[in-house]
């Protein structure tokens, strides 16, 4: 089951009340494939939004089974569930109960038809519709599909007017609100009545910030590594140019353990080369062991340039 289903099955299940029912049925309604005194025709892929606006035009109308429904078998194995209203006396009943007295109110929202604590009802409504939510495995990314340029202004205002930052765009035959803050969808989840969804949605966003702390100590432990190898093979280049001209007798006893031990352990670190001395010391003393005898083997190439005659 994808997220988005996920999320609309969980909104099916909190339309309880009778005013939270009239105002998501408003929404699925504005935002449905055809609204009109002549037809009315609500489409979902979705089983349980199918139901629920069977349920709802029932609850709200008053009858029993005033909807139809046909389903259309898709090529990936889903269904698409078309729900109409075929009997006139009931559509008219709708248009009657959402007092839609002119073709011009079919695709505009009434807000006053909209009670303070349903809001967020006709915004699950409208999501049900023509909403969708991308796995937030993958990204953040919630949208409202609208058909109608009018309707999806009137939408717009509605979320700005609840502090939700909403963008805009158009996209083929349709005018698209989108938002891709995850807190922002955190927030339109919880305010339309999916808290599970939101909560889940919380962990995956949780789940991706510790992945992608991991990745980075990793890189971060990775490239460590590679500056410690880079540093111990010119360190062990110097000991070895050491040894094949003026060799480890020549330097002192410290020296010489340090080199000995860094010749036996090319991938260790600088605190536990120190710590394998005869005489331990810190990391600090370590590198400082190093750097003399990198000084102590630059000095011999030095000599030796100006003076071929010692090479020989």
């Amino acid at each position: 089951m994808s997220f988005s289903h996920s999320v609309k099955k969980e909104l099916c299940s909190v339309m309880t009340d009778k005013d939270r029912k009239y105002c998501c049925l408003y929404g699925m309604l504005l935002f449905c494939r055809i609204f009109s005194p002549e037809a009315i025709v609500f489409q979902t892929e979705n089983e349980y939004v199918c139901g629920l606006f069977r349920r709802l035009a029932d609850d709200v109308i008053g009858g029993k089974n005033i909807t139809d429904i046909s389903e259309t078998k898709k090529k990936n194995g889903g269904a698409l569930y078309s729900v109409s209203v075929p009997s006139e006396h009931y559509r008219e009943e709708i248009i009657y109960r959402y007092r839609v007295s002119g073709r011009a109110l079919i695709h505009r929202i009434q807000p006053d038809l909209i009670d303070n604590n349903s809001t967020f009802a006709f915004l699950a409504g409208a999501f049900l519709c023509c909403g969708s939510i991308t796995e937030p495995i993958k990204e953040y990314h919630l949208e409202f599909a609208v058909p109608y340029r009018e309707l999806a202004d009137d939408l717009m205002q509605i979320l700005v007017s609840l502090g939700i930052n909403a963008k805009y765009t158009e996209r083929k035959n349709a005018y698209v609100i989108y938002l891709k803050d995850s807190e922002a969808i955190e927030d339109i989840l919880t305010l339309m009545g999916a808290t599970m969804s939101s909560i889940d949605l919380m962990n995956v966003k949780i789940y991706k910030d510790v992945r992608n702390k991991a990745n980075r100590i990793a890189n971060c432990d990775a490239a460590n590594i590679e500056r410690t190898l880079r540093a111990s093979e010119k360190q062990i280049s110097d000991i070895e140019y050491i040894i094949s001209t003026e060799g480890l007798d020549s330097l002192t006893p410290e020296l010489r353990n340090m080199a000995e031990i860094r010749l036996e352990n090319p991938d260790v670190s600088l605190k536990e080369l120190g710590e394998m001395l005869d005489k331990p010391v810190g990391r600090s003393g370590a590198n400082h062991r190093l750097k003399k005898l990198s000084e102590t083997a630059d000095r011999i190439r030095s000599e030796r340039a100006e003076d071929p005659c010692k090479g020989r």
